[in-house]
Formats: C-alpha cells, structure tokens, sequence
C-alpha cells in the first residue's frame, strides 16, 4: 500500500545555456535517479531543455528544431520507465513560440501545459519571444511526431492522484492558474519556474508558494534554474521546493553548482480529506461550472515499496521547534484564560473551585485560574482550591498540592472523602476491599460532589480539568470528574499538557511554584484511586492500563483531524515510533483507542462549556458529532488484520 502519499521531486539540473544536448543528458540522469527512488512525478525547471537565459536566441530556428529534438532523445531513452517527468521548452506553435511544460510518460507526450502571464517588466521581457495561453487558437499541436493537448486547463490523472502544471510567473498573478486547477480537482500543482534572486526575494517566494499550497489545498511542487544559467544581468541559485497545505517538506541546497534532486512525499489523502470538511473549498468550486478544462490518463506507476523521507513527528500537538513551541504554549494559555474570563464575567460568579491533586491537570486549571484572576484585576483568594485526599492519595501529590495552592497565594480547602466513602459503601454494601470500578468511581464522584457543593456555598463555579486525551478514551467517571461548569482544559491533550506547564514553570511563576511545577512535571500520571504500595509510591499508573499517552495522542490527531484508517495510522506510528516501541506494542494500543473511543462517546455526547484551542476538538456543539451507539466493529477488524 502507499498509504495516500505520492512521491514526488524537484529536480535542478546543471545547464548549459543553448546546448540542448548536453541538458538533455543531464535531465535523463537524474530522470533514471529519481526513478531508482521510486518517484512517480518529477519536475524540471522552466526551459531546462535549452536554458532560460537564451534571449533572442529563441527565435532561432535551429534553437527550437534541437529542442524538439532533444526531447525527442529524452522520450526514446526512458520509454522503459514509469516515472512521468514534466520538463521545459520553448514550442513553435503555428506562427508563434509558446514557453511550455511538457508532460511525458514512457516514450509518450501526455500533454504541454503552456504559460500564461508573460513577465514583461524590469529584467524580465518574456513577452519579445513567448505568447500566452491564453492568447493560443489551437487545442491540440504535434509534437515529437505525437498529437498532443496544449492549453492551461490540462489535468493529468495518474492512478494515485490528479495533478496540474503552470510555470512561474502563473504563481505570481492575482488569480494564479494552480487556483483554478485545484478547484478542478488537482491536488498536486507542479510548478517550473525561472526566479533569480534578489535581497528578500527568496523569503517572498517561499511565503508566496506557502500561501497557493495552503489556499489550494494542495501539494505544491516548485523547481527553479540552477547553475549554468546566464549571468549577465542576474543570477539564479537553484530552487528546488516541495510543499503540503503550507508545510514545508524538503527544500533543495540554495547556490549549488551540482545537480540536485528533491525528494518528498506527498500525502494526498491528507489533502483530500482537508478538502472534504473546508466547505469553502466546495463553495468555491461552484463558480467554475462554466470553465473548461481537459482531463488527461497518465499510465500506472508500479509501486514500489514505500519508504518515507519526510519526518512523522511522534508528537504532532507538540511543535519540534523550542521558539515555535513558546510561542505555542503562550498561545494557547491565552485562549484559556480568555475563555474562563469570559465565563466568570458573564455568570457573575464570586469564586472558581478547583479540585486541586498534584498531578498535571488539576496544575494547569489552576495555573489557568490565577493567570484569569490577574487579568480581570481580582484577588486571587477568590480562587478556591480544594484538595481531597483519599485512598490512593500519595505524601507526594498531597504536599504539592498544598505547596503550589500556598506559594499561588489561593484559598485553601482540605476535605478529605475517605470517611464519606467509607460510609456511602455501606450503604450500598460495597465490599471495601474490592478495588474495582464502583470502589474507584464513587471515590471520583464524591470529589466532584463537594467541588458543586463548595461553589454552591460560596456562590462559584467549578472549573473542569480533565483533558482531551482522556476525554477521547474515555478514562473520567461519568458524572465524576467527566463533569463541571467550565472545562478550561477539554481541548489540551495530555502530551501537550506537560509543556503548558513547563512553560509557565518558566515565564510566568515565583521560585517557590516554579520547583513545585517541576516536580509535578516529573510525577508519574495516576487518578491515585488505588492505595499506594508499601513504600507509599503511586501503585495506579494510568498508562499501564490505558496505554501511552504519546501513542494515543498520535492516534487521536490523525483519525480525528484527517480521518486516517486505521491501517495508516498504524503505518505511520510504527514510523514515528520506530525503536521505541515494537510494532506489535502500536497495535495493541490502536486496537484500545479505537474500542475505547466509540465505546465512551456517551461521556463526550454531555460535555461541560470549554474553549477550543486547536485543530482537534471533540466537542459535541463543534468538531465531533457521532452517536454514542456507533459500531467499531469496522474498524477494529482492519486492525486486528494488520
């Protein structure tokens, strides 16, 4: 299987300006390389045959007969490949000459995609030589022998995806052709350019290609003249670029005197399935009914096995760059405490109770609670953390749950629920030394009881703390710590939850919290429902039961936000993952997600008020509507397959 993903290349031959056979050679070369790599499209820059910078020289006869000819040598000796390679050329067509993009596949022209916006202005003169596509009278020329379409409405089907051409200046006109290709049903825009440098040009340029990659949907494949090019007035440093929906995937070495191919991967599932829940993009679509364009059938690909060049990050809530991930984290502390300002202005609410346990959660809806309490100018005594310690609770949690409550300047409750417990299993004669669910959720539910009472007392509001990641396994007590008046972590997953801390531990606390935070970053994840062993350590750790968070999270993000099968993402995690843990570990723990995940739909059918911060979300109001009875049989069957 390839799973979606599409490889793909730029490639940036050395040139000799108007020696067609020398070019020629160089383009089969790295034609036969990119093949051996199992890529299935490649691209060259614009007018690679003959050289860019050939001026007048592309009104000469001799020019363009070696050009066709050359093409012709290329079309001979890589008939026996698969690979389908997009390459540049000046075209006579009738009277005029058109700047064009050749399309080929085993020894056949599938089509010449030719350019539209003529630059004409400072050092560019395109419109002395070339004519516009739009300015063509003819749908179809011969070339090479071979009756071809011609035009910028060609779309090239292969058996993997729909892909679509223009050349250089295209991308930098108001409406680019690649908008109305994708619009089309192209996915994959390749893109032969001729861009010289200038100071800041190349930063506009990478910003520009983001933006029609982003805007489109699309893959975005770009490669611009390298070395070899004519230096006379300008210079060209070789610009091999592929993008995915605005991410940068590879990119070539800038002012390389080598030839140089760019590889990547694109995920076309990924992008089909942005396509599918952006209704903007079908909206969009509408004013095309009247636009015509041609639909060409390129020869299967035989798939090669499928190996990745472009990275899976194992945790993609978690930026891989430290700048980026600070920004992140300020970002999304924000968003939370917006949120809950907004709530306790509107409710009018006097206090915020927070059940407070030491471990992570419960930190960051604190943390959340005092940032709030500055920003509306209120005293932080209105914050009233409570902690309730009961069977499982550990001398660990416990002191931090007081030291963080005290040196955050907070009002203090302690209640313990183990007489409460005690009594309520005799009521309905629960065996205490049974520690299973009933012994554990009562323990869960009569934490949350004294948290609605408490703010009923103080005329308050309890603030939730459970996460997404627990959220989407299910792993709260239904009417338990599932429950509360506002969520301000319903959208934070429990990988990024750490970071969220860490972060505040180092840009927003006193000494004295910053090493309470620490700690708590550092203590194994637990609901502490279970009594402590021997040595008073955490017995109940949570990912020994459910799973590892890292895993889960991975799983979440991309059945949730691309809707990936289950397959892929197996496929993918056993990537990310590789050395860490085994294939048959990923399995085993997909296999729990998903089960899990269709079976507690009831708990996320009911949730509290929470603010989203993300891209997954599983709000019922919002992102994730499903009813709670949905068969995972489907689902579970792929997996135990694999």
């Amino acid at each position: 299987m390839n799973y979606g993903f599409v490889k793909v290349a730029a490639a940036v031959p050395q040139v000799k300006v108007a020696d067609c056979q020398s070019n020629s050679k160089c383009i089969e070369n790295l034609i036969a390389i990119a093949e051996g790599k199992g890529v299935e499209i490649i691209v060259f820059p614009e007018m690679c045959i003959c050289g860019y910078t050939c001026g007048d020289l592309f009104g000469q006869q001799l020019l363009l007969e070696e050009a066709e000819t050359e093409l012709m040598r290329i079309l001979n000796n890589t008939r026996q490949l698969d690979i389908i390679s997009i390459v540049g050329m000046p075209v006579a067509v009738n009277s005029t000459v058109i700047n064009a993009a050749v399309v080929i596949q085993k020894g056949r022209i599938l089509g010449i995609a030719a350019k539209t916006y003529l630059p004409n202005y400072k050092e560019f003169y395109e419109q002395r030589w070339f004519t516009s596509a739009a300015q063509l009278s003819v749908e179809q020329i011969r070339l090479c022998g071979q009756t071809v379409s011609i035009g910028n409405n060609l779309l090239f089907e292969t058996l993997n995806t729909t892909f679509g051409v223009e050349l250089c200046e295209d991308l930098w006109a108001t409406i680019p052709p690649s908008s109305t290709l994708a619009l089309q049903g192209a996915e994959i825009i390749f893109n032969l350019s001729a861009d010289n440098e200038s100071i800041g040009k190349h930063d506009y340029l990478t910003s520009l290609i983001r933006q029609q990659s982003a805007r489109c949907i699309a893959g975005y494949v770009f490669s611009s003249c390298g070395f070899g090019e004519s230096s006379t007035d300008v210079v060209f440093a070789g610009n091999g670029l592929i993008y995915e929906n605005g991410n940068l995937l590879a990119r070539s070495e800038r002012f390389s005197m080598e030839g140089q191919l760019v590889i990547g991967e694109i995920d076309v599932e990924r992008i089909r399935a942005e396509r599918r829940v952006n209704t903007t993009f079908a909206a969009s679509q509408g004013g095309l009914k009247e636009t015509k364009r041609t639909v060409i059938a390129a020869e299967p690909v035989n798939q090669k096995e499928l190996r990745l060049t472009r990275k899976i990050n194992p945790r993609p809530f978690i930026p891989a760059n430290d700048g980026e991930l600070n920004e992140r984290c300020e970002e999304i502390f924000s968003i939370q405490v917006a949120g809950l300002a907004q709530r306790l202005k509107h409710t009018g609410a006097k206090t915020a109770v927070v059940g407070i346990s030491g471990g992570l959660d419960s930190t960051l809806a604190l943390l959340v609670c005092v940032k709030t309490f500055d920003k509306l100018g209120l005293s932080r005594k209105g914050i009233l953390g409570v902690t309730m310690p009961g069977f499982g609770t550990t001398d660990r949690t416990y002191r931090n749950a007081l030291s963080l409550m005290e040196s955050l300047g907070v009002s203090m409750r302690e209640i313990s629920i183990k007489d409460a417990c005690i009594q309520h299993f005799k009521d309905i004669g629960h065996d205490m030394d049974t520690h299973d669910v009933t012994y554990e959720n009562s323990q869960a539910r009569e934490r949350t009881q004294i948290l609605m009472d408490v703010a009923n007392q103080t005329w308050g509001m309890v603030i939730g703390t459970g996460d997404l990641s627990e959220l989407a396994l299910g792993w709260a007590t239904y009417n338990g710590d599932h429950m509360s008046m506002y969520g301000v972590n319903a959208s934070i997953p429990k990988t990024l939850v750490r970071y969220l801390v860490q972060w505040v531990a180092n840009n927003d606390v006193d000494e004295v919290s910053r090493a309470t935070l620490l700690d708590i970053i550092d203590t194994p994840i637990s609901p502490e429902l279970i009594p402590a062993n021997e040595k008073g350590e955490i017995e109940q750790k949570t990912e020994d039961l459910v799973g590892p968070y890292e895993l889960h999270d991975f799983f979440l993000y991309y059945f949730l936000r691309f809707g990936f099968r289950p397959a892929k993402i197996y496929y993918l995690a056993n990537v990310a993952f590789k050395g860490r843990y085994t294939e048959e570990t990923v399995k085993k723990w997909l296999s729990t997600f998903f089960r899990r995940f269709f079976n507690q739909q009831f708990k996320r059918s009911c949730l509290p008020d929470g603010p989203k911060v993300g891209s997954v979300s599983i709000s019922p109001r919002g992102d994730w509507r499903m009813p709670s009875d949905a068969s995972s049989a489907m689902w579970l069957k792929e997996i135990e397959s694999l």
